[in-house]
This record gives C-alpha cells, structure tokens and sequence, in this order.
C-alpha cells in the first residue's frame, strides 16, 4: 500500500492455496465499498481522482452504476461465497481503508475499498 491508501500495482495479493490475505490470517467477513463503471478507462478515471485525494463515498455517489452508490458505494459487511470470485479475492485480500486497482467483473468494472 502507498501512502494514499491505494493497493499496489496487481488487483490484489492473494495466497489462493491458504485463502488467507496478505496479513497472514483468514478473514471471516469484511466491510467493503465499491464504485462500479463500464469501461476500464473510467475505473482509471475513478481511481485518479481517489488519488488526488477526493472522498471515495462523493465519486461513488456520482458515478457508479449499482444502486450501492446513493450508499457511498458501502455493500456493508459480506463473507466468502456472497460475491463474484474476481471480486470476493479483491475484496479479501485488501487490508483496511486500502482502495484496490480496477477489478473487472461480469458487472464492469469495480474501484473498491475495504472499510473493515
């Protein structure tokens, strides 16, 4: 993670042989936000603008395409097997308040951020 909160260069680090995030230990649940676009140049745009400081839960409410986004983007807490698997390793592997790299889905394109 870097200084602005935001996961390295590849999605996310997953140990897909232990299921467990780059913390060591398995995670039960977790707390996540998302902002879902079409293209990958907008979850660019998206991830630029969180980047340049602005507020994760205003840039979801403006553009994202789930109805999560009048919410912030907040999905609130969900555990293994609830969501998309490109998403649930995303999801599980960020440690608290880091924001991943675009992930893409069967929905588009998902910027999330873990919360808990």
């Amino acid at each position: 993670m870097n200084a602005t909160g935001i996961a390295a260069a590849a999605p996310c680090i997953y140990y897909p042989d232990t299921n467990k995030s780059r913390s060591g230990h398995m995670a039960d649940n977790v707390h996540c936000a998302h902002i879902l676009v079409k293209t990958q140049q907008e979850a660019a745009a998206v991830l630029d603008r969180i980047k340049r400081g602005d507020s994760f839960q205003k840039i979801a409410s403006e553009k994202s395409l789930c109805p999560s986004g009048k919410r912030g983007g907040d999905l609130g807490t969900f555990g293994r097997g609830r969501m998309v698997r490109e998403f649930e390793t995303a999801s599980f592997a960020l440690g608290k308040g880091e924001v991943s790299q675009p992930v893409k889905t069967q929905f588009g394109w998902h910027i999330i951020k873990r919360l808990e």
